[in-house]
């Protein structure tokens, strides 16, 4: 994905499963992991009851707009 395909709130994939951008900086991109099966109130914030990640340009070639294109595209 590209910088500006990221929206607050919006969610994506990586091959370590769901995530929730939660901020969008100049060249970066902020987000939590959403874990299956864990309380949602754990998604409510900011401030949030799981750690945010900073994610670089580099990380974002590795993230796709949904779980099946990101299926098709590591060939799974």
């Amino acid at each position: 994905m590209d910088h500006g395909d990221f929206t607050i709130g919006s969610t994506f994939w990586t091959a370590s499963g769901e995530w929730r951008c939660t901020d969008i900086g100049r060249r970066t991109v902020i987000a939590i992991r959403i874990d299956p099966g864990r309380d949602a109130s754990w998604y409510s914030g900011p401030p949030y009851a799981v750690m945010e990640t900073v994610l670089d340009e580099d990380d974002l070639e590795s993230c796709f707009p949904t779980e099946a294109e990101m299926r098709e595209q590591m060939g799974g």
